[in-house]
C-alpha cells in the first residue's frame, strides 16, 4: 500500500478511507537518495491559475534486437503501461503492426475466443497500419471484425457485445499525428501492462498461432445509439455544443446527442485529417475548449461537450462556458449513483482533487485511490465491483448499467441524465461541487528513461517531508491541511507530470516551492512549469 502517514488535521478520515481502500503497491526507490539537505516544513497545498506546459516529446532510442525467427526488432519503450504506443517510421512501421496483429490474435485464441474487433482513428498513417495488423490477425487463425475509422468506445461496444472478444483501436489518442499505436483488449477485459509485455515476449519468440482468420466489415453505430438511448433518459430537452476536434467522434456524437432529443451545435465536427492533427484535442486542458466556452455562451446552451481523437475522453464547458475538470464531474456522477447504492466504492486517479474523496464520503460512498491510466482505473473498478471510476485526463468508467470501458459518449449521455433532473443552470448545478484553486496536469518532456531516474530521487525524499502524508501509489503525492502537490512519471510519454490544488493562493504558493526543492535537489537543471 502507498505510503499514507502522519493523518491531516482537516480531511484526515478521506485520507484514511482512501489509504484504506488503495490496493495499489508502491515500490522503493531503486536508487540512492540526493545527499541529506532540509526540505520546508508545509501547512498547505493546490493550485493556482491554470496553465499547460507543451508537449514537445523526445524520442527514445532503445532497441530489442531482432526476434525470434528473423523477425524485425520491435522496440520495447513501445510497451506502455497500459496502451502501445510510438514515432511513425522510428518505432511503428507496417511490419511492427503485423507482428503485433499476429501476438494479439495468438493471444485471443488463447483467451479462448478468436475473434478481434478493429478500429482507428483518422491519422494518416492509421490506414496503412490497419491493414498490417488485420492481416497480422488473419495470419494467426483470428477473425477479425473491421469498423474502419470508428471511435474507440464503439470498439469497445463491439466487443462487449460478443462475450470475450478482442479488440484492437489503432489510435495515439491527442497525441501529435506523428504517433500511432494501439489501444487493446483481451478476452473481453482491457488488456494491462503485463499482458501488453506479454504481447512483446510472444513476439520475441516468435510464438504465434496459424491460419487464416476471416475478416468482415461491421458498422455498430446503430446499434450502439439504440442501446445508450435505451439507457439513458432525459427529465427535459438539453441544449448541447459538441466539440469533435475534425476528430473520429465527428462520426457518432452529434447523432447519438440528436437521437437523445438534445438541441446539438456542432463545432469542428467534420472529420478532417489536417485539422485533426493541427488541434490534437486535448480535453482535460482548459485552454483547448476556450473556442468550445465561447461557443455555449454564443448560442445560450445548457452545456458543452468534448471530445478527444479517439472518443474515450471527455471535456466539458458549463452554461456560463467555464471549464469543468472531470473529478468535479466525478463529484456530481458519484452523487447521483450513491443516492441509489450508499456505500459503493468510486474508484478515481492519484491527479483528482482531494474534495473529491470528501464529496464521496459526505454522500454515503468510498473514496479509492489508484494509479493513473485508464487500464488502471478499469481494473480496479472490475476488482471491486465499482459503479464508476475515472481520472482527471477525462475517462471515465461506468460499470453501472454500462459496459465498465472509459466511454466518453456514454458517460455525456449519463452527465446529460443527471444535469437534467435539475431544472437550475449547470453552472449553478456544478457550483455544488467546489474545488480549490489549481492547475491542469502540466507535462515536461524529457529523453526516455529520464523520468525514471528523476523519480527514484524524488522517491527517496519520501520519508523527510515532515508534516506531511505522502502517498507514493503512483508518483509522489504530497498532501496537506489545505491541498496537495503532484509529480509522477507520465506512462504515454517520456516525462513527467505536476498538478497543484490548494484552498488559497498562499497554501498553493508553499506547496509549489516545497517541489521546487526537490526538483533542484533531483534534477537541478530541469526547467519548471510552476
Amino acid at each position: 500500500m502507498g505510503l499514507l502517514r502522519r493523518p491531516l488535521r482537516e480531511l484526515g478520515s478521506v485520507r484514511a478511507a482512501v489509504a484504506a481502500r488503495s490496493a495499489e503497491q508502491a515500490g522503493p526507490p531503486a536508487t540512492e537518495a540526493p545527499p541529506e539537505q532540509d526540505l520546508p516544513d508545509l501547512d498547505a497545498g493546490l493550485d493556482a491559475e491554470p496553465q499547460a506546459l507543451g508537449a514537445a516529446v523526445a524520442s527514445a532510442g532503445e532497441d530489442d534486437g531482432a526476434a525470434a525467427g528473423g523477425q524485425p526488432a520491435v522496440p520495447a519503450h513501445i510497451f506502455r503501461a497500459y496502451d502501445i504506443r510510438g514515432l511513425v517510421g522510428a518505432d511503428l512501421d507496417a511490419q511492427v503492426l503485423r507482428l503485433l496483429g499476429r501476438a494479439v490474435g495468438s493471444e485471443a485464441a488463447v483467451q479462448g475466443q478468436p475473434l478481434c474487433v478493429v478500429a482507428r482513428d483518422q491519422r494518416p498513417s492509421g490506414a496503412g497500419f490497419a491493414e498490417a495488423l488485420m492481416d497480422g490477425l488473419a495470419e494467426s487463425g483470428c477473425d477479425v471484425l473491421d469498423l474502419g475509422i470508428a471511435p474507440t468506445p464503439l470498439a469497445y461496444f463491439a466487443a462487449h457485445d460478443r462475450g470475450t472478444a478482442s479488440a484492437a483501436v489503432v489510435t495515439a489518442s491527442h497525441n501529435p499525428s506523428e504517433y500511432n499505436g494501439l489501444k487493446v483488449v483481451l478476452g473481453g477485459r482491457p488488456a494491462n501492462q503485463d499482458q501488453l509485455q506479454g504481447l512483446r515476449q510472444r513476439i520475441l519468440r516468435g510464438d504465434f498461432g496459424h491460419g487464416e482468420g476471416r475478416r468482415t466489415q461491421l458498422e455498430p453505430g446503430a446499434d450502439y445509439i439504440r442501446a445508450v438511448c435505451a439507457d439513458i433518459s432525459l427529465a427535459r430537452p438539453m441544449s448541447l455544443v459538441v466539440d469533435c476536434g475534425f476528430a473520429t467522434a465527428s462520426g457518432l456524437a452529434p447523432a447519438l446527442f440528436r437521437a437523445l432529443e438534445c438541441e446539438v451545435t456542432e463545432l469542428d465536427c467534420d472529420m478532417d485529417t489536417e485539422q485533426a492533427a493541427r488541434r490534437s484535442l486535448d480535453p482535460s486542458q482548459p485552454k483547448n475548449l476556450y473556442a468550445l466556452g465561447d461557443a455555449v455562451i454564443g448560442a445560450g446552451a445548457d452545456l458543452g461537450l468534448a471530445f478527444d481523437a479517439d472518443g474515450d475522453r471527455l471535456g466539458v464547458v458549463d452554461s456560463v462556458g467555464k471549464f469543468i475538470a472531470a473529478d468535479r464531474l466525478l463529484m456530481l456522477l458519484a452523487a447521483d449513483i450513491l443516492a441509489r447504492a450508499p456505500g459503493s466504492d468510486i474508484v478515481y486517479d492519484v491527479k483528482c482533487s482531494h474534495h473529491l474523496g470528501a464529496a464521496v464520503l459526505h454522500h454515503g460512498g468510498r473514496p479509492v485511490m489508484c494509479k493513473s491510466g485508464h487500464s488502471f482505473i478499469k481494473a480496479k473498478v472490475r476488482e471491486l465491483g465499482a459503479p464508476l471510476g475515472g481520472e482527471l485526463s477525462g475517462h471515465i468508467v461506468f460499470a453501472e448499467r454500462w459496459n465498465g470501458f472509459d466511454d466518453a459518449f456514454y458517460a455525456a449521455a449519463r452527465l446529460l441524465e443527471v444535469l437534467a433532473l435539475d431544472p437550475r443552470p449547470s453552472t449553478d448545478i456544478f457550483a455544488d461541487f467546489a474545488v480549490g484553486i489549481g492547475t491542469p496536469e502540466l507535462f515536461v518532456p524529457l529523453a526516455a528513461g529520464e523520468e525514471t531516474t528523476i523519480m527514484q530521487a524524488v522517491l527517496g525524499m519520501a520519508d523527510r517531508l515532515d508534516g506531511v502524508d505522502v502517498n507514493t501509489i503512483d508518483g509522489l503525492r504530497a498532501e496537506f491541511d489545505q491541498g496537495w502537490g503532484l509529480v509522477r512519471a507520465s506512462n504515454t510519454q517520456p516525462g513527467l507530470v505536476f498538478r497543484f490544488e490548494a484552498d488559497d493562493q498562499t497554501a498553493l504558493d508553499k506547496i509549489q516551492d516545497l517541489f521546487r526543492r526537490m526538483m533542484e535537489l533531483a534534477a537541478p537543471s530541469l526547467e519548471l512549469p510552476f
